[in-house]
C-alpha cells in the first residue's frame, strides 16, 4: 500500500507595510515574546515579515507583475485583535480596515490567479484581511497577549510579494510608490 503523499503548504500573494508599521507590528511580536507567549518573532527566516494574505493555495498560479503595474502605495490601517482557529490554541492577527485600494487590490489579484482551492481565510466570501501576531496562542494567554496590543497602527502599503514555501523562496511582484 501506498503512503500519501505529504500535504503541501500553499503558497502566498502578500501586501507588505511601510518600515514604520512594519517596525510597529514587530515591537508586538517582540512584546508577546518578551512576555513568554506564542509569538512571531520566534520565527527567525528571513521570509518572516508583517504581511496581509492577498490569496493562498496549493498549486498557485504565476501572477505577472502587470498586475500592480502604476499601483501606488495607498493606506492600510491595522485595528482591532482578532482570533481565528477553535480548540485551546488560536492564531492572534491584528485585523485590516478594508479599504477601496485594498479590496480593488484584491479583486485583481483573483482575477489573475482564476478559479482555485483557496487556503481557509482567503478565499472570495470569506477572506479576512489580518496581519498575523502569533499562532497556537494559548486561549487561557488571551488576556495576557492583549494587554501588548496597542492601538491602531495606521501605514501604507508598500510592495506586494509571493511566498513558495517548498522552495523557500520569495519573489518581489511590485513595489509602490509613494504618490
Amino acid at each position: 500500500m501506498r503512503e500519501p503523499e505529504p500535504r503541501r503548504p500553499p503558497s502566498s500573494i502578500e501586501l507588505l507595510l511601510d518600515p514604520a508599521a512594519e517596525s510597529a507590528i514587530r515591537a508586538e511580536w517582540e512584546a508577546l515574546a518578551a512576555r513568554g507567549l506564542s509569538s512571531l518573532a520566534a520565527h527567525t527566516s528571513a521570509s518572516n515579515r508583517p504581511h496581509i494574505t492577498l490569496g493562498a493555495r496549493i498549486g498557485l498560479p504565476a501572477v505577472g507583475a502587470e498586475v500592480f503595474e502604476g499601483l501606488p502605495a495607498f493606506p492600510v490601517t491595522l485595528g482591532a485583535p482578532l482570533l481565528f482557529g477553535i480548540g485551546d490554541r488560536r492564531v492572534l492577527a491584528r485585523s485590516v480596515v478594508p479599504t477601496a485600494e485594498l479590496l480593488a487590490l484584491r479583486t485583481a489579484v483573483y482575477d489573475a490567479l482564476g478559479p482555485g482551492t483557496d487556503a481557509p481565510h482567503t478565499a472570495t466570501g470569506e477572506w479576512m484581511p489580518h496581519v498575523a501576531l502569533a499562532r497556537r496562542l494559548r486561549v487561557a494567554d488571551l488576556a495576557e497577549a492583549l494587554e501588548l496590543v496597542g492601538g491602531d497602527i495606521r501605514g501604507h502599503a508598500r510592495g506586494v510579494r509571493r511566498w513558495d514555501p517548498v522552495p523557500a523562496s520569495i519573489t518581489t511582484l511590485a513595489t509602490l510608490r509613494m504618490p
